[in-house]
C-alpha cells in the first residue's frame, strides 16, 4: 500500500524538523546527505544563504555530505552544455571559499559516475508516466523554458532519485517547494525495496528555513534572470550590478516587498548580508534616497563576502586545485556507486556470471 506523501500543515512540518535536527544533533554520523546543483552558470547570493551555507554548518556538524553537480542535467532545457566546464569550475571555488572541505564532502558531476546514471533505468519502471507528468517542477521547469516535454525533462524527477539513492543517502536539504521530489525517491525506494528487496533508505526532507533571496530586480535570485549578484564578483563588479537596480522615483525609503519590489529588494539583501532587519534598515536609510540605500547595500554585501572572495582569489591562483578536487570526489563516488549497482543487480537477479 502507497503511503501518504509529506502534506504537513506549516505547524507539523517545523515540529517534523524540530525533531530532525536533534536526531542530527544526537548521531550526525548516522545521515548521509545528498545535494547538488545544476553547474548553470555563476553561483550567487541566492545560492550562498539558500544552500550552500547550510551544507557548511551540516559538514561542521559531522554529517557526511555528497555534493553532485548535476551536468547532465544541464540539457534538460537548454541546447548546450557548452560552458559547463568553466561552470563546475567557478562552483568548486565558492564550494571550497565557502568552506566545504573535499576530505569530509563528495564534490563530483555525475556524467562522470556511470553507475549512478545506470540506475535510472529500474527506478524508471518503478513509477508511471502520470507520475511524472504530475510532477509541479517538471510542470514548472516545462513552461518557463517555452519548449516542448523532452524525455530528459519528463524523467528529471527519477535522474535525481538516482542521485541521491546512488549513495544511499537519507538525508535531503530542500525548501518546502521542493518535497515532491522527495517524495518520488522516497516512492522509488520504497517500491524498489517491495518488489526485489530491502537497499534502499527512504531519504528524509529536511526542510530548510532559508530565506528566498530577490535579485536586483525584485524577482527571485536567478541566473536565467540575469538579476544576481554573483560569489565571485569583484567589489566594482558588486558596485555596477546594485547601481543598475531598479528602484523608484520615492525618496523616502521603506521596506514594502508588493509595492515596492526593487527598494525592498536592495534591503532585503542588505539585512542578509548585516543581520539587520530591513525595516530598521529603511528607517536608517530615511529621506536619503535610493543613491544611499545602494551604496549602504554595496558596502554590506562586499563586508560580508570579503573574506569569501579572498580565499576565492587565493585557490583560483593554482591551476590543478578544482581538478585535484574532482578526481577525488569522482574515484570516491564511483566506488560507492558501483558497490550499490552491484547490490541492485544483484536483487534484480541480473548476475549471471560466477563471481
Amino acid at each position: 500500500m502507497e503511503r501518504a506523501p509529506f502534506m504537513d500543515s506549516f505547524a507539523a512540518t517545523q515540529a517534523r524538523m524540530t525533531d530532525l535536527d536533534d536526531r542530527i544533533r544526537a548521531e550526525p554520523s548516522r545521515f548521509r546527505v545528498l545535494t547538488g546543483e545544476r553547474p548553470t552558470g555563476r553561483l550567487h547570493l541566492g545560492h550562498y544563504f539558500g544552500t550552500l551555507s547550510e551544507r557548511v554548518a551540516l559538514q561542521a556538524r559531522g554529517v557526511e555530505i555528497c555534493l553532485v553537480l548535476a551536468d547532465y542535467q544541464v540539457i534538460t532545457d537548454r541546447d548546450s552544455a557548452r560552458d559547463v566546464g568553466a561552470n563546475v569550475r567557478d562552483a568548486g571555488l565558492d564550494y571550497l571559499a565557502a568552506g566545504l572541505d573535499a576530505e569530509r564532502t563528495t564534490i563530483f558531476p555525475h556524467s562522470a559516475v556511470p553507475a549512478l546514471n545506470q540506475l535510472l533505468l529500474p527506478f524508471l519502471s518503478l513509477v508511471t508516466e502520470a507520475e511524472l507528468h504530475r510532477n509541479p517542477t517538471v510542470k514548472a521547469e516545462t513552461a518557463a523554458s517555452g519548449r516542448a516535454l523532452s524525455g530528459l525533462m519528463l524523467t528529471y524527477p527519477v535522474h535525481q532519485a538516482a542521485d541521491i539513492l546512488f549513495c544511499k543517502g537519507n538525508l535531503v536539504p530542500i525548501g518546502k517547494d521542493n518535497l515532491p521530489h522527495v517524495e518520488i525517491t522516497r516512492t522509488i525506494a520504497r517500491r524498489f525495496n517491495e518488489r526485489y528487496g530491502t537497499v534502499f533508505p527512504e531519504p528524509e526532507p529536511l526542510v530548510t528555513a532559508s530565506p528566498e533571496v530577490p535579485g536586483v530586480d525584485g524577482r527571485k535570485m536567478s541566473k536565467s534572470y540575469g538579476n544576481a549578484i554573483a560569489l565571485g564578483m569583484t567589489e566594482d563588479e558588486t558596485a555596477a550590478v546594485i547601481r543598475r537596480a531598479q528602484t523608484d522615483g520615492e525618496r523616502r525609503i521603506t521596506f514594502d516587498p508588493v509595492a515596492r519590489p526593487g527598494v525592498s529588494a536592495l534591503l532585503t539583501t542588505t539585512s542578509l548580508c548585516t543581520g539587520t532587519p530591513p525595516e530598521i534598515i529603511a528607517e536608517e536609510i530615511g529621506n536619503r534616497g535610493s543613491k544611499e540605500l545602494k551604496r549602504v547595500a554595496t558596502e554590506a554585501v562586499n563586508e560580508r563576502f570579503a573574506d569569501h572572495r579572498r580565499r576565492r582569489s587565493a585557490l583560483a591562483t593554482d591551476p590543478d586545485v578544482i581538478e585535484s578536487v574532482l578526481r577525488v570526489g569522482i574515484d570516491r563516488a564511483n566506488g560507492v556507486a558501483a558497490r550499490t549497482l552491484d547490490e541492485v543487480r544483484d536483487r534484480m537477479g541480473m548476475h549471471y556470471l560466477a563471481r
